[in-house]
């Protein structure tokens, strides 16, 4: 939040009004000066500047000063215009640039202890919830009832968007019905590298895994190079294994959805919420994906070293939440996704977030989610 601070002096500057000083009055006018050049007054005001000069270098030095003071916003130096005190604050700053008599800007920093995710989420779920369709962070939302298909809650349903890595639902959905031989070895390769975004990743280049190993690593730590092994170890390759994928979004009825490759790193992976409900409904089905989603952490030899894995959607660790299918996503093309299925006061809802900004925008509004349901189901 940028917050800024006008004196009434600095006032006066920005809206053009300068009061006269006893000075400026007595000093005499060019017409007079024009007809009587010789005077001493006029020789004196000759060799002065102009009164705006002046009194720039005089009593208003130090507001001149301050109108330019900078200030740091996201990391870069800024000029605030005609402000005396400018303040930066952030979740872990506070910063603020003062003016003091002699124009000089005095930099002070105050810091804080940045609010653990645990703690942001308890804030969420305590924050009072009359009002939590409009404080909706993501772009679409979207909610049905999975027995009877009634359409909850809606926000843009059918804007086709990046998911990101929602898309390794589909690639696991592809490897499953497949029936490809899950205790098959696989191994990370040069290929599996992110060249798109240049992630990183746990998964050392020469790293063998099992196709189970590597399905859940990226259902449930969303794994980028897993999901890429998996879609390379397809027969025909990875051209093979996106055919398979946009094959599959056809015969659930996805019509608004397209891929180019299994991790979700590229912005050209789309999809609507109304067809990421039909992912959700097929993927449920699939009782290991239900399980890799929603487990809550795996511990796994990775070459010679046990590696603990855990799961991006932190509310699969809170037990007030029955949570079937989860996926989270990320790239910012897509910004903070999240789909699931959970169950709500005994009914299986779909709930699909799509493009939501700012840190745990998406488990904030998941719990936005709830409380407006759960404020409609006791109305029925």
């Amino acid at each position: 939040m940028l917050k800024t601070t006008l004196t009434a002096a600095a006032m006066s500057i920005a809206t053009g009004v300068l009061c006269s000083s006893p000075a400026l009055a007595a000093t005499p006018t060019p017409a007079y000066c024009k007809s009587h050049p010789s005077t001493a007054a006029c020789k004196a005001a000759a060799k002065k500047p102009s009164p705006h000069v002046a009194a720039k270098k005089s009593g208003a030095a130090h507001l001149s000063k301050a109108a330019s003071t900078k200030t740091v916003v996201k990391g870069k130096i800024k000029t605030v215009a005609k402000a005396k005190t400018v303040e930066v604050k952030t979740r872990t700053t506070h910063i603020a640039y003062t003016a003091t008599a002699k124009g000089r800007g005095k930099k002070i920093i105050h810091r804080r202890a940045p609010m653990s995710a645990a703690a942001l989420l308890a804030a969420v779920s305590a924050s009072p919830g009359g009002n939590d369709a409009a404080a909706l962070r993501s772009s679409s939302a979207y909610v049905q009832d999975m027995h009877t298909s009634t359409v909850l809650f809606e926000k843009n349903p059918d804007v086709v968007r990046p998911i990101a890595s929602i898309s390794k639902l589909m690639t696991a959905l592809v490897v499953l019905d497949a029936h490809q031989p899950l205790d098959q070895m696989i191994q990370v390769t040069d290929a599996d590298i992110d060249w798109r975004k240049h992630t990183g990743s746990r998964l050392s280049i020469g790293t063998e895994l099992s196709r189970e190993d590597m399905l859940h690593l990226a259902l449930m730590a969303s794994e980028n190079r897993a999901a890429n092994a998996l879609g390379r170890n397809w027969p025909g390759g990875l051209p093979a294994f996106v055919d398979a994928m946009n094959a599959k979004a056809r015969e659930l009825g996805m019509f608004h959805t397209h891929f180019v490759e299994p991790t979700g790193l590229s912005y050209e992976n789309v999809s609507s919420p109304h067809d990421l409900i039909l992912l959700l409904r097929a993927a449920s089905k699939q009782p290991l994906i239900h399980q890799f989603t929603t487990s809550s952490e795996y511990t796994l030899k990775v070459k010679s070293t046990m590696m603990t894995f855990r799961n991006t959607d932190m509310l699969v660790r809170r037990p007030d939440w029955d949570i079937k299918v989860s996926k989270t996503g990320f790239i910012n093309e897509a910004g903070e996704c999240l789909v699931m299925m959970a169950k709500i006061d005994g009914h299986e809802m779909g709930i699909v977030l799509l493009d939501s900004r700012g840190t745990l925008s998406r488990i904030g509004d998941a719990i936005r989610i709830r409380r407006i349901l759960e404020r409609q189901i006791a109305m029925l």
